[in-house]
């Protein structure tokens, strides 16, 4: 199972060109019949999403939940969770509450720790308190991932609170 994680707040046309972007390396993946896992949401979990089938892998995608019943989601993920849904092969609930920041993470923890690679869309440079890919790619290597890093041109930081990867 591979994971994207990586920043929220990107704009539309850097999400085009970061799907189109993850579509060759994922295309890599599909020979082993991996698939892509991801936590329901606009931006780059769509964009991961989209690259992922485009690239002939299987989806799985990840809604919220609290105790067993899925959560709803922010008014302006819930379009791009309708596509993911009708796009994976399997759905997952997860309780995390999206609309917490640190609920969010602990989520893209969990989901780290059932993947064995990870892509991270990452400048490289350490958290500045607004974003968790830094920290996401540390937990992702400290648990013995495989983590490979893309940095597609015009993508950089934008704080969104729990719009963080996948």
């Amino acid at each position: 199972m591979i994971t994207v994680v990586g920043p929220g707040g990107l704009a539309a046309p850097v999400l085009t060109a970061l799907e189109e972007h993850l579509v060759s390396p994922l295309a890599e993946f599909a020979r082993t019949g991996s698939a892509v896992l991801v936590r329901a949401g606009h931006g780059l979990p769509l964009a991961a999403g989209r690259a992922a089938r485009r690239a002939g892998l299987r989806l799985v995608t990840v809604l919220p939940s609290k105790n067993g019943v899925p959560a709803q989601l922010r008014e302006s993920d819930r379009l791009a969770a309708g596509e993911l849904l009708l796009l994976s092969e399997q759905v997952r609930l997860l309780d995390y509450d999206p609309a917490r920041r640190d609920s969010c993470i602990r989520a893209e923890e969990h989901l780290l720790g059932t993947c064995t690679r990870v892509l991270a869309v990452w400048d490289g440079k350490p958290t500045n308190g607004q974003d968790a890919t830094a920290h996401l790619v540390a937990f992702a290597r400290s648990h013995g991932l495989d983590v490979d890093v893309l940095q597609p041109p015009g993508t950089r930081r934008h704080p969104a609170p729990c719009r963080e990867s996948s």
